[in-house]
């Protein structure tokens, strides 16, 4: 468990590193997805080992670096790279990012996420707008002690994602003439995909989407009070929609075959929020 001072010490390190740099806006970008850490200007990177209490990201295309900087206008802290459950993290690991950007200053988060298309009717390389979530696994960021200083013991998660912003991407979106779907995501501890019969099950409680990651930082910034707003990236068809097998290459290749709409939608939310 961690306590207060654990997030203080985390923030201290990285307000020394900066030189004082107080994140208005916090990304955490999923796979294949952190290029936009390129466009960042007057940008500090630091490693997040040299972060107190932050985990090491193993992931593909997770480069494992927290950049600080201008964007769109913006004071942005990027997370190049996120933690996952399947990596032996524990959720309030994942989550601790959050927390500690929040000290910071951050009241937005902007998280994004490769995931498996689930709707039928829809298409791999699609964009969707998350507009809500289903976790099922019994964990949660916010197991334990409460700390009062970040939330209330039992926060609402009513609009969990904030309709403010998702009216805001939508009609960014329409702007740039961007497809976008409007969905839920259905988070999966990994690292197997998902079985037929799981996807089967997830569509019928009204999952859209499948992937591993985000929820547990979207609970904890909205626990903090923060405004967030999410993207999915439907990499691939889900299992058991076609016939074949799932791949890591899959994903990373349509995440690279995104890249222009996908930058461009979430620096166009980036400037209106």
């Amino acid at each position: 468990m961690f306590t207060l001072e654990n997030y203080k010490e985390s923030a201290n390190v990285i307000k020394e590193l900066t030189n004082g740099f107080r994140p208005e806006v916090l990304l955490i970008l999923g796979s294949g997805l952190g290029y936009l850490g390129d466009s960042i200007e007057d940008a500090i990177s630091i490693d997040y080992f040299s972060i107190p209490q932050f985990k090491v990201s193993t992931a593909p295309g997770h480069h494992g670096k927290l950049i600080c900087g201008m964007l769109e206008g913006k004071r942005v802290a990027l997370m190049q790279g996120r933690f996952h459950y399947y990596e032996g993290y524990s959720l309030e690991e994942i989550a601790y990012p959050v927390r500690v950007m929040h000290l910071l200053g951050a009241h937005t988060l902007i998280v994004t996420n490769a995931a498996g298309c689930i709707n039928e009717k829809w298409s791999a390389g699609e964009l969707m707008l998350i507009q809500d979530h289903i976790k099922f696994f019994i964990d949660s960021p916010l197991r334990g002690q409460n700390i009062n200083a970040f939330g209330v013991r039992f926060p609402d998660s009513t609009h969990i994602y904030t309709p403010r912003l998702q009216q805001i991407a939508l009609a960014e979106a329409e702007n740039f003439d961007i497809p976008l779907r409007k969905g839920v995501y259905f988070y999966f501890p990994g690292p197997q995909y998902e079985t037929p019969s799981e996807i089967r099950a997830a569509r019928l409680l009204g999952g859209d989407a499948a992937g591993m990651s985000t929820v547990p930082e979207v609970i904890a910034a909205s626990h903090c009070g923060m405004e967030v707003l999410g993207f999915s990236l439907l990499t691939n068809m889900a299992s058991g929609i076609l016939d074949k097998p799932l791949t890591e290459e899959e994903v990373l290749l349509a995440s690279e075959a995104a890249k222009p709409k996908f930058s461009c939608l979430v620096c166009a939310c980036l400037r209106k929020i």
